[in-house]
């Protein structure tokens, strides 16, 4: 299924229907007083946020939602029938901006969170509201107002208890298809992913979580190199960054890719400096001195003061004490 992250659509409410103009007519009353009655209100657009969807993907195929209009009053003083309003569901995470101004309307971030797009028009007042005592008769009826019309831009932020982020080719598709039930396409190159992808990670004593696969990034992302900016909006909303380093990459680059990393990372938001972050050594399966691996834990700690963990998504080697560590930081964040 294709990940569909931001939109272009345009809504429409219901206008209003007219009110009527009309006069009782009875046998034995030629001249009845007025008995118009008013129109009904039109329908309004809202837009409310759904755990069941994970992506924009029904924007691909529809870009106008409109809701129903009103109908018009009639006569015995009988209302028009209001217009049903229409729901458009979106994904939790979503942001919703005018698309001229790029105005920032809302975010909805929980499930049910909602935001009224676009509000019905009123029904017009039919005649029987105009009567008065020098004009008993009024041949006067106003018209419905036209329900609200907008273009919207919407973008996705996924949101995930952990995120997964390195350099191309860093190895996050298998370590997420072995963490979790999720399936995304791995390939020995570059940029194999190129949209998010979601797994959910069933840990025993802890519950269920969402990881996401955020696409490998370059360095000058935060300026946009790549899908730099596609990429990183996705990690705002992820509370833990796991960072994937190629081990087997050769001498100084380990290192020097997870300061990249952590580089585009504070210059695109420095408050994802404040975020939860654990690194691991990839692919160490294909490390054939044990001695290069002792060697590489002790570079991060001696540079940055970091202990990294030491893994094999491949062949599963220490995946079973990375859910661990990642069990106790998402206990703790809970408590």
């Amino acid at each position: 299924m294709a990940f569909i992250d931001e939109a272009k659509f345009f809504v429409k409410a219901g206008d209003g229907g007219n009110g009527c103009l009309s006069f009782r007519r009875e046998k034995f009353v030629p001249k009845g007083g007025p008995d118009g009655g008013d129109g009904g209100d039109g329908g309004s657009v809202i837009i409310e946020a759904s755990r069941k969807l994970a992506s924009l993907l029904d924007f691909r195929f529809k870009s106008h939602f409109l809701a129903q209009n009103g109908t018009p009053g009639r006569g015995k003083r009988m209302y028009g029938r209001k217009g049903e309003s229409f729901t458009l569901y979106v994904p939790l995470g979503s942001i919703l901006k005018d698309a001229e101004t790029g105005e920032v309307l809302a975010e909805l971030l929980q499930e049910g969170d909602r935001f009224l797009a676009a509000r019905g028009g009123e029904g017009g007042k039919g005649n029987v509201h105009f009567a008065t005592a020098q004009n008993r008769a009024p041949r006067i009826a106003t018209k419905g107002q036209e329900g609200e019309e907008r273009w919207l831009r919407i973008e996705l932020k996924l949101l995930a208890d952990i995120g997964l982020i390195g350099l191309p080719n860093a190895g996050k598709s298998t370590l997420l298809s072995k963490l979790s039930a999720a399936n995304p396409k791995v390939a020995p190159y570059p940029f194999t992913t190129l949209e998010p992808q979601l797994g959910v990670m069933n840990l025993p004593d802890s519950g269920a979580y969402i990881i996401a696969d955020i696409p490998g990034l370059i360095e000058g992302a935060h300026t946009g190199a790549g899908l730099g900016h596609k990429f990183l909006r996705h990690i705002e909303r992820t509370q833990i960054l796991l960072h994937v380093i190629d081990a087997s990459s050769p001498e100084e680059q380990p290192l020097e890719e997870y300061r990249t990393l952590e580089n585009e990372l504070r210059v695109y938001n420095d408050e994802l400096m404040d975020r939860q972050r654990l690194v691991v050594l990839n692919k160490i399966d294909l490390l054939e001195d044990e001695q290069r691996l002792t060697a590489l834990q002790e570079q991060f700690f001696t540079a940055e003061g970091v202990r990294p963990l030491a893994i094999s998504a491949l062949t599963g080697q220490g995946l079973a004490q990375l859910q661990e560590a990642l069990g106790e930081m998402l206990t703790e964040r809970e408590a």
